[in-house]
């Protein structure tokens, strides 16, 4: 028996099983599950906007690339991020599409 038999013999039972709602930050959203890495400036963004920016998208954050990366975003002044995100093949981002981006992910 899997885990969910112990569910069902429990709702059975009459006991009611309620799963934990997910949070909306962590698991939705057009990033969901992304690590997306943000080099050089964003346009109208500091460095905490577009990390808030990419966390409110359902992404994750994060200061440096590698191979589980999943898109980097480069805005002008990008540098040796940049350069490591097309030596592991890292989808780039145009940080003008920064906000097309957030809205539709890397799709």
């Amino acid at each position: 028996g899997g885990g969910l038999g112990v569910l069902e013999d429990l709702a059975d039972a009459g006991v009611e099983v309620v799963l934990p709602a997910p949070r909306a930050a962590a698991g939705t959203g057009p990033l969901a599950g992304k690590t997306v890495v943000v080099t050089g400036s964003i346009e109208g963004y500091s460095r905490e906007e577009v990390e808030e920016a990419v966390r409110a998208a359902g992404g994750k954050p994060a200061g440096s690339v590698s191979k589980k990366t999943d898109a980097v975003v480069a805005g002008p002044g990008a540098g040796s991020k940049l350069a490591k995100a097309q030596e592991l093949g890292v989808p780039v981002i145009d940080g003008a599409d920064f906000e097309r981006f957030l809205r539709e992910g890397t799709g």
